[in-house]
């Protein structure tokens, strides 16, 4: 009887830890903004996205009004975040499977620049703000 309490216990704090762990780990990768991706070169906005398995950081937060280039950062990607699509650009484009491809994204006023994968199944976002 005892053990059988003991092991419906450490049970119970198996699945419970399980639950807050996995929890932590979707709040922190959904749709995460990552303030490290954003930078101003010689007057010019860089907003870099590593893609490969999706894109990351789903939402980058970038500054209107600057000259602006996407960054796509690709290592031994094969799925389809090698492709990219962003209407509003009129861009469609392949990915090497490793490198850096720049898209020139003008300058940007306020609003939300959102693109996907090639199948659609991925999305990333860049918020320009004032």
């Amino acid at each position: 009887m005892k053990s059988t309490v003991i092991a419906i216990i450490i049970g119970a704090l198996l699945v419970v830890g399980a639950i807050v762990l996995s929890s932590g780990k979707n709040g922190s990768s959904d749709n995460s903004t990552n303030a490290n991706n954003v930078s101003v070169v010689n007057g010019e906005q860089i907003v870099t996205i590593n893609a490969k398995g999706g894109f990351q950081p789903q939402k980058s937060i970038a500054k209107a009004g600057l000259p602006t280039t996407l960054r796509f950062v690709t290592n031994g990607a094969f799925d389809c975040s090698s492709s990219i699509r962003i209407p509003s650009l009129g861009v469609a484009k392949v990915l090497p499977q490793s490198g850096d491809t720049d898209v020139d994204a003008g300058t940007p006023q306020v609003g939300v620049l959102q693109g996907t994968c090639g199948m659609g199944m991925y999305r990333f976002e860049v918020d320009f703000q004032s």
